[in-house]
């Protein structure tokens, strides 16, 4: 049997364990054993936004239903693919459940892309898995930080290569709100090495503030409830959270002085509204804010540096935030899928605590 969590699309509150016969291999097919997956922020964006960039598409459920992406470790237990032994264990999107089979093509000793036909619409990003054995980003030991921060890590390189390819736009401040997310940690992290004349402001609730200044990613760390207070100077914002009314607050204080509004994911769910960019009434103040699809700009920066210059880049990159993050986040095992829909609930309700990083082993 192959167990699932089924989420309903349109109240994902509302989540189920599905249960299902595992059908018999498909030709060249594989069957990944799921043996563990983050669950983060970043998955909630996955569902929030899945139906208008095809999230739910990848792992396809039924009626109202569908299945959360998670990032993760699988292990090769059945095998169709000559090119794919039994055993091997692999890293990449998973679904939200026990098992799932894939297709191997464009196979190389680093990886390989699923080939399942309802998967070729959506980004290829997300369709490539690494093969540990050759991985050149692996570390045993660190298997845990990668399923943690290693996706969100990417969209924040990827965030500071657009901004920085913009000239940011003229501005001195990088404002990055719910800072003590993965993703903004991850953001701050690399405008810190590569565009340190930029000041990072980081924005977050009160009982985080603590947390965040003890992370050393930012020059400054302020309250929701300070967004008066923000120096009225050249900036850009980059906003993880959502929440239409703090992005209206920010516009509002900053007007002119805000050069560049940039939408990134939703941890404030129940804050979006209708329309995150103006669900307080009318068009706000400043530039249009601009929704920033992580799969897109990935392309445009392997084009920019080149795939071996792209990947040595993040590397640098990664490494250097693995050191600055280290210790930052506790490590959470929880086992079960019972367990992952927990944690999902958690996650999407605002209930986890930013110093725990949540790891399923379903």
């Amino acid at each position: 049997m192959a167990s699932t969590i089924w989420v309903n699309k349109q109240a994902l509150t509302q989540t189920q364990v599905h249960e299902a016969a595992l059908h018999p291999l498909g030709e060249e097919a594989v069957r990944l054993r799921i043996e563990s997956f983050s669950v983060t922020a970043n998955n909630i964006t996955y569902a929030v936004i899945g139906d208008q960039f095809g999230y739910w598409n990848f792992f396809p459920a039924e009626g109202d239903f569908g299945v959360v992406p998670m990032w993760g470790h699988a292990v090769v237990e059945e095998s169709h693919c000559p090119d794919i032994a039994v055993g091997e264990r692999v890293y990449g999107y998973l679904p939200m459940g026990t098992q799932l089979d894939v297709v191997p093509g464009k196979v190389s000793a680093g990886g390989f892309t699923d080939m399942a036909a309802h998967r070729q619409p959506m980004s290829p990003i997300y369709n490539q898995y690494s093969r540990l054995a050759a991985d050149p980003e692996h570390e045993p030991a660190k298997e845990a930080e990668r399923m943690l921060f290693g996706p969100l890590f990417k969209t924040g390189f990827l965030i500071e290569a657009m901004l920085r390819r913009e000239g940011w736009f003229g501005s001195e401040n990088l404002l990055i709100t719910s800072a003590s997310s993965k993703t903004a940690m991850g953001l701050a992290s690399v405008a810190k090495d590569l565009s340190p004349s930029i000041k990072r402001i980081g924005l977050t609730s009160k009982g985080n503030v603590d947390f965040v200044l003890g992370t050393g990613l930012y020059d400054g760390v302020m309250a929701y409830d300070e967004v008066d207070a923000l120096p009225e100077t050249a900036s850009v914002c980059v906003d993880f959270a959502g929440n239409s009314r703090l992005l209206r607050a920010i516009h509002e204080r900053l007007v002119s002085h805000l050069k560049y509004s940039c939408l990134v994911g939703a941890t404030h769910v129940d804050a979006r509204g209708p329309n995150s960019a103006g669900a307080s009434g009318g068009e706000m103040p400043g530039p249009k804010p601009v929704l920033f699809f992580a799969p897109d700009h990935a392309v445009a920066t392997i084009q920019e540096l080149g795939p071996k210059g792209f990947g040595e880049a993040v590397g640098r990159s990664w490494k250097s935030f693995l050191t600055a993050a280290d210790g930052v986040v506790d490590i959470e095992i929880r086992a079960g899928l019972k367990a992952a829909e927990t944690a999902f609930a958690e996650t999407l309700q605002g209930r986890t605590d930013p110093q725990k990083g949540i790891i399923i082993q379903p």
